[in-house]
């Protein structure tokens, strides 16, 4: 199992204590592009095909909401690639 595959794991098992850098890095991985609006926005934007996720970078863990959407964006970027 690749390690990305392992913090997926980590992340789908206890959404309460994720990080951002932890979630960060699956987005990237999967070929989701991050933005962060001008003038000092704390809030990063990520896209790729029709998904699209706002996440809040204020506190060192991400909400539990915020975390699910992503596993469930994720988990259609990765159906996508075992069809393909």
């Amino acid at each position: 199992m690749s390690k990305f595959k392992k913090l997926l794991e980590k992340i789908k098992n206890n959404p309460k204590q994720v990080r951002f850098e932890e979630l960060d890095k699956i987005r990237l991985h999967y070929g989701f592009a991050k933005r962060q609006p001008s003038g000092g926005s704390s809030h990063y934007t990520y896209k790729l095909k029709g998904f699209r996720l706002t996440v809040p970078f204020k506190k060192s863990h991400i909400g539990e909401a915020y975390v699910a959407l992503a596993i469930d964006a994720t988990k259609g970027v990765i159906d996508d690639e075992q069809d393909a």
